[in-house]
C-alpha cells in the first residue's frame, strides 16, 4: 500500500438493485479521481456477485480502518449505523446518501448523489462530530462483563413479552427512581429522532449536547423523559427481585443479556462519530422535510429579527 494513496470506503445495502447501481457509479467516480475504492468484508461477497470488483480493496484484509479517508454510505439509517460500526476506531467521516425512506442520518438524497460524490472526493465538505455513548454492563459483583458503544441509543429492554422489568435509575451516582417497566432508552441527540422519538422522548437539536433518558411503559408516578448533561453518567440496574431478565441493545445492532442484578452504565464516549456535511441546512428544515410537518401559515422571520 502506498501511503499517499487515498482510500474511500463504500458501504452499500447490497440486496437492493438501486443501491447496487448507485455503488457502480460511486466506484467509477472514485477510480476516476485516482483514489482507491474499498469495501467491507461483509459487503464484498454479495457485491462481487453483481459488480466487477477488480482493483477494489477489502477493509481488514488489504487496508486498515485507520487508513480510510472517508466512507460513502448508500442506504438508509440502518446502513449508516452499520457504517459507523465499520469505521469505529478510525477517523474517517461518513457521508450518508439516502436510498431508504426517512434517512435522518443521511446528508443528501439520491437525486444529488453524483454532485455529492464529486464534492467529497474534492474534499469540499466539513466534518460534524456527534456525541456517542460508551456503554458497560456490570454483573451483580460489579465486574465489567461487556463493553460497547452507541451512536443513537442504548436501550435496556425486557427479554420476554409477558414479563416486566424491575429497574432502578441512577444519575451521577445518585438513585433517582425504581419502577416496573418495559425498558429504558438512553439516547444521544442524534438518536433523539429514532427510538427515543417513538417512545415519547424529546427531539434534541444536534448542537445541544445532552443525553435523553426515557422510561418505556413505566408503572410509576414519576417516569417522565429526562434530559441530562452530556457529561452525566446514567445507570440502569435490573433489580434482583425482577421476575424476568432483560437485554441491552445498542443502535439495534449490538446486544447483551441482562440477568437480575446486572447494571448498565452509559456515559459520553471519548470518541465521537464524524459525519461529512455538504450543506449548512438548519436542523429545523430537516425535521420539517423528513417528518413532512405542516408549516402552512408561516409568515417568515418576525419583524425586527434577523
Amino acid at each position: 500500500m502506498t501511503p499517499s494513496e487515498r482510500r474511500i470506503l463504500i458501504v452499500v445495502h447490497a440486496r437492493r438493485d438501486d443501491t447496487v447501481e448507485a455503488a457502480q457509479r460511486v466506484l467509477t467516480a472514485v477510480r476516476a479521481a485516482g483514489a482507491v475504492p474499498v469495501v467491507s468484508a461483509e459487503d464484498r461477497p454479495e457485491l462481487a456477485e453483481r459488480l466487477p470488483l477488480d482493483g477494489v480493496e477489502t477493509l481488514g484484509v488489504d487496508v486498515g480502518v485507520e487508513d480510510l479517508e472517508l466512507a460513502i454510505v448508500l442506504g438508509g439509517d440502518g446502513t449508516i449505523l452499520r457504517a459507523a460500526e465499520t469505521v469505529r476506531g478510525g477517523t474517517a467521516p461518513i457521508l450518508g446518501i439516502n436510498m431508504g425512506h426517512v434517512g435522518f442520518l443521511a446528508e443528501i438524497e439520491r437525486d444529488d448523489m453524483d454532485d455529492a460524490v464529486r464534492r467529497v472526493i474534492a474534499r469540499d465538505y466539513r466534518v460534524e462530530e456527534r456525541l456517542a455513548l460508551a456503554v458497560k454492563v456490570l454483573d451483580a459483583d460489579d465486574r465489567v462483563i461487556f463493553e460497547t458503544w452507541a451512536l443513537n441509543e442504548a436501550t435496556v429492554e425486557k427479554a420476554s413479552r409477558e414479563r416486566m422489568l424491575e429497574v432502578v435509575m441512577e444519575i451521577d451516582g445518585r438513585p433517582l427512581s425504581s419502577f416496573g417497566c418495559d425498558g429504558v432508552v438512553m439516547a444521544t441527540p442524534t438518536g433523539s429522532t429514532a427510538y427515543n422519538f417513538s417512545a415519547g422522548g424529546p427531539v434534541i437539536w444536534p448542537t445541544v449536547e445532552a443525553i435523553a433518558v426515557v422510561p418505556l411503559s413505566a408503572h410509576a408516578l414519576f417516569a417522565r423523559p429526562l434530559v441530562v448533561s452530556p457529561d452525566a453518567t446514567v445507570a440502569v440496574e435490573v433489580l434482583e427481585r425482577t421476575s424476568g431478565s432483560g437485554i441491552l441493545w445498542c443502535d439495534g445492532r449490538r446486544s447483551h443479556d441482562l440477568p437480575p442484578g446486572a447494571r448498565v452504565v452509559a456515559r459520553r464516549s471519548s470518541r465521537p462519530v464524524r459525519l461529512a456535511r455538504l450543506h449548512p441546512a438548519a436542523f429545523t428544515d430537516r425535521l420539517v422535510r423528513k417528518f413532512r410537518l405542516p408549516v402552512t401559515g408561516w409568515r417568515g422571520s418576525l419583524g425586527g429579527m434577523p
